[in-house]
């Protein structure tokens, strides 16, 4: 595709407001021409405050339309199959809020009917192209802390206020996340993982529900290993009296600590190089991961860092953990 690429979003909701919506405004050579959501009201709200051209509040109007060329999926995960498939059949890239959907199976089975009809399919896992985390990614790749041994991910916090109200969050609902905010965070620091080290061989875990708030799971424990070797643990806790989320990437020669969703500091200590450094994140946190799909659509020779394909591995690493 070497013309501008207008783009309609199904499922207008909060994450679409700064996180990612106003990227594919912002993006040259995109356009947000149409956006879908079930509420009239609300949709019609948002594509006044966004000065967005159309809105429906039927999908299949939005992907049909002559006018969109490519489509972004925001909704809950539960409906990502739905719509993915509909607009493989309509022959329009595709980019899908994480995670791709609620299990293995259906993430397959979503990669497959793009490959068939040979469309770009894209995921949000936009840490691949964060500058705060290439840093890293260029830390290791040039060995500054040697080989890499392992990785280890501490997340805890306590319970959402939603939660001890009994108050209904798809979120932790086991129809559609089995796992509740493990599925809807760990992705992000486990695709990213996957994105440093390449494919993961084996992963099991063990997962249970502690404070029976809800139907999901709230604690998971994990541990994985590389195809290079690479060995790798996590525990993520969503019943805990405080707020945890560190990194540690351990080599070597050194050691490099992280936050996946705290706005901190990157720290690499070696024997040779000891560095602090803040990158801030842009407004629009999916911004550098909109523009790489301008790149990819618009040059054959570029990549994209998180296709279909890398988004289907995290899922199966999720899902051995899981099990």
């Amino acid at each position: 595709m070497s013309k501008k690429i207008n783009w309609g979003i199904i499922g207008c909701g909060n994450v679409t407001e700064v996180k990612s919506g106003p990227a594919y405004q912002k993006v040259d050579g995109f356009e947000l021409v149409a956006v879908m959501r079930r509420d009239e009201e609300k949709v019609k709200d948002y594509a006044k405050r966004h000065k967005v051209k159309k809105h429906y509040t039927d999908a299949d109007l939005l992907i049909n339309d002559d006018d969109v060329d490519a489509v972004y999926i925001a909704t809950p995960p539960d409906s990502h199959l739905e719509y993915a498939l509909k607009v493989a059949k309509a022959g329009k890239p595709c980019c899908i809020e994480k995670p791709m959907a609620p299990s293995y199976e259906e993430c397959i089975e979503i990669t497959r009917a793009f490959k068939i009809e040979k469309i770009p399919l894209f995921v949000a896992y936009y840490r691949r192209s964060l500058p705060r985390f290439l840093k890293i990614k260029e830390w290791l790749d040039q060995k500054y802390i040697g080989e890499v041994r392992h990785i280890n991910w501490n997340y805890s916090c306590p319970p959402k206020e939603i939660d001890l109200l009994g108050t209904y969050n798809w979120r932790t609902d086991a129809k559609i996340a089995k796992a509740g905010y493990f599925d809807d965070l760990a992705c992000h620091g486990l695709d990213l993982f996957s994105y440093y080290f390449g494919s993961v061989q084996t992963a099991k875990g063990i997962s249970t529900n502690q404070l029976g708030l809800y139907t999901a799971k709230d604690a998971v424990t994990g541990s994985w290993i590389y195809e290079n070797g690479i060995t790798g643990s996590g525990s993520w806790n969503f019943g805990s009296h405080h707020y945890e989320d560190e990194v540690q990437i351990i080599g070597s020669k050194g050691t490099i600590r992280f936050s996946v969703f705290k706005n901190k500091d990157v720290e690499l200590n070696s024997e040779t190089d000891q560095e602090k450094i803040f990158i801030e994140h842009p407004e629009n946190i999916q911004f550098y991961h909109v523009e790489d799909m301008k790149r990819a659509l618009m040059d054959r020779n570029f990549l994209h860092p998180s296709s279909g394909s890398s988004a289907t591995h995290t899922a199966w690493i999720m899902d051995q953990i899981l099990k």
